[in-house]
């Protein structure tokens, strides 16, 4: 079994898990906040985390996307796309998920995966989000 498989098994694993609550989670616009404020605080304190680098720009599209969504700034989120961000910040913020994050450097390559493999998901909405954002700048 390659890398690649490995990452999408484990994503497939953990939307079975945890994808309901993620959805729960994403229909109430009290529980979305909560989730983002639980999130942001916990990239506060690994944004800088060697570890992290790689997801960098992920979470923090992540939670602009989110924010903005929130916000009412951005519309363009469908129900399915709002789920698996939540399902991906959720997972991240989640500190005892299936590899409990308090062990060493391994607890958090399977946030990583998660996190990288909705990103890849999402694609075409993180572009339409990217171009979306770039064109309130100007």
């Amino acid at each position: 079994m390659n890398a690649t498989t490995e990452e999408q098994n484990l994503f497939e694993k953990v939307k079975a898990i945890y994808m309901d609550r993620a959805r729960h989670i994403a229909s109430t616009e009290k529980k979305l906040r909560n989730l983002l404020d639980k999130a942001s605080m916990k990239w506060q304190e690994l944004s800088q985390n060697p570890t992290f680098a790689q997801v960098k720009f992920q979470v923090e599209v992540f939670i602009r996307m989110i924010r903005s969504h929130l916000n009412k700034k951005y519309s363009g989120l469908s129900n399915r796309s709002l789920g698996l961000l939540a399902l991906g910040l959720f997972y991240f913020a989640l500190p005892t998920d299936l590899i409990p994050d308090f062990i060493p450097f391994v607890g958090y390559v399977d946030d990583i995966t998660v996190l990288l493999a909705i990103f890849k998901s999402l694609q075409s909405d993180i572009e339409r989000f990217l171009e979306w954002e770039r064109s309130q700048q100007e």
